[in-house]
């Protein structure tokens, strides 16, 4: 594509879409200029709070989300009221299974959250309107499968410390991409949460947190903003092959 027929392209996109990194790798990448701005036209930029819910366990699905920054929590609530965590999502992650009348778990913000929301009916009529949105969509799917299924191995069979480390993995590999480092993020969750997480005490998560500290395999400042000098050693210590 030479540069007249880029900055053409370009000029397509609707202005609000441009500055927009998620549109790289989101749904949005799917989407030809004219259903970009289509779809432009009916969605919104929504800020949500840490701690706000993006939408309850067993609310009606009336509209979907891609995330620009910042990490949702996904919670299921059994009967008796007891929650557990299955699964964080981060940009430029789309948020929302298409054709289920209502979800299935609760998304909160686990830290101030940027997302883009689009209205349910324009989401599902693209779905068959662009094939490579549904290829897509199909993807994040599968990859979702895959992910879950190395975490019943992480919850399965790992030890606490390679537990906790590949936690801090997973956000390393995770962080903003806008940043473009992966070995200095903040961690999204609170101690009692990643302990939920990894199905240990909160004790247990802080023991293991200080051993990794100890063997020079993390820095803490702030209880929260972790530094990791050496990806390679994090990997070894979380069990994980590269």
């Amino acid at each position: 594509m030479d540069m007249q027929t880029k900055q053409m392209h370009h000029m397509e996109i609707p202005v609000v879409c441009r500055s927009c990194e998620a549109r790289h790798g989101g749904v949005c990448s799917a989407l030809t200029p004219a259903q970009l701005s289509e779809l432009s036209k009916h969605s919104s930029r929504r800020k949500v709070e840490a701690g706000n819910e993006v939408i309850g366990q067993g609310e009606s699905i009336t509209s979907y989300s891609s995330i620009l920054n910042g990490v949702v929590k996904l919670s299921k609530v059994m009967a008796d009221g007891r929650q557990q965590i299955v699964g964080l999502q981060f940009a430029p992650d789309f948020m929302g299974r298409p054709f289920l009348g209502e979800s299935r778990m609760s998304a909160e913000a686990a830290v101030d959250t940027e997302i883009c929301v689009f209205p349910r009916r324009a989401i599902e009529r693209l779905i068959h309107d662009a094939p490579d949105l549904g290829h897509l969509l199909h993807n994040q799917a599968l990859k979702e499968l895959d992910d879950a299924r190395d975490w019943m191995l992480t919850l399965g069979r790992k030890t606490a410390q390679e537990k906790v480390a590949s936690f801090l993995w997973l956000i390393a590999n995770h962080s903003d991409p806008a940043e473009g480092d992966r070995s200095c993020f903040e961690l999204p969750l609170s101690r009692a949460d990643i302990a939920d997480f990894l199905g240990l005490t909160i004790e247990t998560v802080s023991r293991q947190m200080t051993k990794l500290r100890k063997d020079g395999i993390i820095q803490i400042e702030n209880n929260r903003h972790i530094t990791v000098p050496d990806l390679e050693r994090l990997a070894e210590a979380a069990g994980i092959d590269q």
